[in-house]
């Protein structure tokens, strides 16, 4: 894939995840992902994402920054969301968070086939101390 079509199909991909599209997550998600070392499957990584969106009714993904090497894409997702419950061991509870994910994914065959993916906890940890 050329870098700028790997651009678009990423941000495709998001919409996917945004429009809460899973019939189509196939498209753009290999049947063997994996997801931070661990082998997850299509199956598995559209479970992840379905509870991440249980657990946070309003998770939108934003892109802050993206930079493409194909086969690599490297990406600064934003959220500002609120997680109605725990998140991440954290007692969010309802409250209005901001933070970000720094992912790297590499396609295969025009698809993600794995995913590393880091999310900024100290920033939410500092949130929730000033919120108290």
């Amino acid at each position: 894939m050329e870098r700028a079509q790997l651009k678009d199909t990423y941000r495709k991909y998001l919409a996917c995840l945004n429009q809460r599209d899973w019939g189509s997550l196939g498209r753009y998600v290999h049947d063997d992902v994996v997801h931070n070392d661990r082998q997850v499957g299509l199956t598995g990584y559209r479970e992840m994402l379905e509870r991440d969106v249980r657990d946070i009714p309003d998770l939108r993904f934003d892109v802050d920054v993206v930079a493409s090497d194909p086969p690599f894409i490297a990406s600064r997702i934003a959220f500002d969301c609120t997680p109605a419950g725990m998140f991440l061991g954290l007692p969010v509870h309802g409250r209005r968070i901001l933070f970000a994910e720094n992912v790297f994914y590499r396609f295969r065959e025009g698809r993600i086939a794995r995913v590393w993916s880091v999310i900024d906890k100290p920033a939410i940890e500092a949130q929730l101390r000033e919120l108290r």
